[in-house]
């Protein structure tokens, strides 16, 4: 079986601005840039063994959040230690309204991923459950959800 697949950096060029703007809402500015090279290495690897060329964008999205979520699965895991007499450093990108967005990186996964595809790339509910891999009716509820717990913990 034959799939037509265009070039990688075709793919890429389409769709890393993309990426790289749900992977900083997700686990920040920081690792946002090591968490799109790891997406894009991954993909790298499988892309010659696709059997379906149908949703490259979705499939692109779903190494995404997989890889979202091992940086957040790692951070609980080891929680930076805090430093003694080391004044922290601003970051070069300061993101604007940084409570809101550190609220949305604190949402469950599904939540966060959800609420960040309605409202950071203005999705509707059933392009946000095929990235995601879940129903329209799932997709609405995350969004749904995500934002009651981000109303709680902007207002406090």
């Amino acid at each position: 079986m034959s799939v037509h697949l265009p070039p990688f950096q075709q793919l890429i060029d389409a769709h890393a601005g993309e990426l790289h703007r749900f992977l900083t809402a997700c686990v920040g500015a920081v690792d946002a840039d090591d968490c799109l090279q790891e997406t894009l290495m991954s993909a790298l690897r499988t892309y010659p063994t696709l059997r379906h060329a149908d949703n490259l964008r979705g499939w692109l999205f779903t190494i995404a959040h997989r890889k979202a979520t091992d940086v957040v699965r790692h951070r609980v895991r080891h929680p930076a230690a805090e430093l003694d007499g080391v004044e922290p450093s601003v970051a070069p990108h300061a993101e604007p309204d940084d409570e809101l967005w550190s609220a949305v990186r604190a949402l469950p996964l599904k939540q966060r991923a959800a609420v960040v595809h309605r409202y950071l790339f203005d999705l509707a509910y059933r392009e946000i459950g095929e990235r995601m891999g879940i129903s329209e009716e799932a997709a609405r509820q995350n969004v749904s959800a995500g934002l009651r717990r981000l109303r709680l913990e902007v207002t406090r």
